[in-house]
């Protein structure tokens, strides 16, 4: 690994692993995914073309990379859930979360730049807004503003029910 390699591992390996984390919920998948997701950064021939936040891109891989793997693991049956609902009660409130989290994501997806990303990388990504801005070369307050409103879009379209 070259020294831009090294020091792009360093400094990206925990939030692009707490963001795949976000995705997973497994510790094994996570880690795996951001494993694969900097091996592939690093051996790609497309490498980093700056014209987006380094980490930005590395999340892009790693998203890429885990809904791949949900396409491989639904193909082959996948792992049967641990936790199976015991009663029908408890299966309508899993299938009320679902419902409720498919809207939430369906508002999210069709939100515009910047709040999209900013939102993203705040919840998913569990960044700073110091952080965030950094990414968008702004300020920690441009970033607090830019999130605030974008959860105020996603309450609106969900009140509004526009998904």
């Amino acid at each position: 690994m070259d020294n831009s390699g090294e020091k792009m591992y360093e400094t990206c390996y925990m939030k692009v692993y707490s963001y795949v984390m976000t995705l997973a919920k497994n510790k094994d998948t996570a880690r795996e995914i951001t494993q694969e997701t900097f091996f592939r950064a690093m051996t790609s021939k497309q490498q980093f073309r700056g014209e987006s936040q380094q980490l930005s891109w590395l999340c892009a891989i790693a998203k890429n990379l885990y809904t791949d793997e949900l396409r491989r693991s639904s193909r082959f049956g996948g792992e049967i859930p641990e936790d199976k609902p015991d009663n029908e009660e408890s299966f309508e409130n899993t299938l009320a979360d679902k419902e409720q989290s498919f809207r939430i994501h369906s508002a999210l997806h069709e939100l515009e730049e910047p709040y999209k990303e900013v939102f993203q990388l705040r919840v998913f990504g569990e960044l700073s807004f110091k952080q965030i801005g950094s990414i968008f070369k702004k300020t920690e307050s441009w970033a607090r503003v830019t999130y605030h409103r974008a959860r105020l879009k996603l309450k609106e379209r969900l009140d509004n029910d526009e998904v």
